[in-house]
């Protein structure tokens, strides 16, 4: 006769570790090295948790754990009441997790005994509709989707590359983007600058760009600085940012960007185009090299022709924008491999992509060992016009 389900879950736990929710608490306050693992439902999970607890469902677990925990980690997992995480210990044991145990009791318990406990950020529904695409990707999924809300992109240019790279990012759910630019739309723009449209030709490119990314997604806020980029507010417009997107058109806007993000630690995402060829790669300080190590001087003016002197297919910025959007969502997750010492280019004519690699040069004077950083000037012409 089959067993009842009073009978199978006695057979768990007397194959299980149990323990109780003091002896958690006595665990995280001499900060041993245990994770925690919730297997209550998200919406359970949104109401409160235990502090710095991994949202894993039961229904998910097989599926998930592995990208949420090593299988030599210690894990403690619970419940609302003991009986799940007790079948969600057992699993995990026979998948190969020599150390776990099931917290007693649950989080009721845990919450009667007036443990300490997090309310973390709680999707609403319609955010939930919204990013249901995001939310079925384990390597997003809920924790990533409000990693997102949460995160802060800085945006150099409303033009043809910071124009796609900021409508993915709010689409995305990036929760804040600030967008740089002292520019006004004019309608040569439109032939790529998709932010904007021919109702708004003459309006400054940053309240523009705030008008489309707001319509597009209401849960972005948008931070326009109509100024140029200089050295005296480099510093402060960039601080509050976690990742930079360089979709600037001239070299000094690229040097004292690169030079304020090594100084201030920010991972920058530079691209750049001329008439059909891009190139797109990531610098993050500390780890490979910055872009004076790729261009250590600029070249003369004559050699560098800007967009509306050489020409641009329309296309382009479009291709290389979302390319950076795509590295920044990668850094802002933590997921995938960046183009941290490799420049991806790419030939419209010819639709090839290529890397090459980038090394850091020992002695560049902005990223090695030892350099003293001093923002210059050099004629900033940021009107991001690619």
């Amino acid at each position: 006769m089959a067993p009842t389900f009073h009978e199978l879950l006695a057979s768990v736990k007397r194959e299980i570790r149990e323990v109780s929710v003091d002896d958690v608490r006595q665990m995280l306050d001499a900060g041993e090295p245990v994770r925690l693992v919730d297997v209550r439902e998200s919406e359970e999970y949104a109401a409160g948790r235990l502090p710095g607890a991994l949202s894993v469902p039961r229904g998910f677990l097989e599926l998930r754990i592995e990208e949420k925990a090593a299988r030599h980690e210690r894990l403690v997992v619970y419940c609302a009441g003991g009986t799940r995480s007790a079948l969600a210990a057992r699993t995990l044991q026979e998948l190969g997790y020599a150390s776990v145990v099931s917290m007693a009791g649950g989080y009721n318990r845990w919450t009667d005994a007036s443990h300490p406990v997090e309310r973390p950020f709680a999707l609403t529904a319609t955010q939930r509709e919204r990013y249901r695409r995001h939310l079925v990707i384990p390597e997003v999924g809920e924790e990533g989707q409000v990693q997102l809300l949460k995160s802060r992109v800085l945006v150099m240019g409303a033009g043809g590359l910071g124009s796609p790279a900021a409508l993915y990012l709010a689409a995305a759910g990036v929760g804040t983007l600030g967008i740089v630019d002292m520019d006004v739309v004019d309608l040569s723009n439109l032939q790529r600058q998709v932010l904007h449209t021919t109702g708004r030709a003459g309006q400054p490119k940053t309240a523009s760009a705030r008008d489309a990314l707001q319509a597009l997604n209401p849960d972005v806020r948008v931070v326009p600085f109509q100024e140029r980029l200089t050295r005296e507010n480099a510093l402060t417009i960039l601080q509050d940012f976690d990742v930079v997107v360089d979709g600037g058109d001239n070299f000094p806007t690229r040097y004292l960007l690169n030079d304020a993000c090594v100084l201030l630690r920010k991972p920058l995402v530079h691209g750049s185009v001329f008439r059909f060829e891009g190139q797109v790669t990531t610098f993050i300080p500390g780890q490979g090299p910055c872009y004076r190590c790729l261009y250590p001087a600029p070249p003369p003016p004559e050699l560098a022709p800007s967009c509306a002197e050489a020409g641009v297919l329309g296309v382009l910025p479009g291709v290389i924008g979302l390319l950076q959007a795509t590295e920044a969502l990668k850094l802002l997750l933590g997921r995938g491999e960046p183009l941290t010492g490799r420049l991806l280019t790419f030939d419209a004519l010819g639709t090839r992509f290529s890397e090459l690699k980038l090394r850091r040069d020992p002695a560049c004077p902005v990223c090695r060992d030892g350099a003293t950083v001093e923002l210059t000037d050099a004629a900033l012409l940021c009107a991001s016009d690619t």
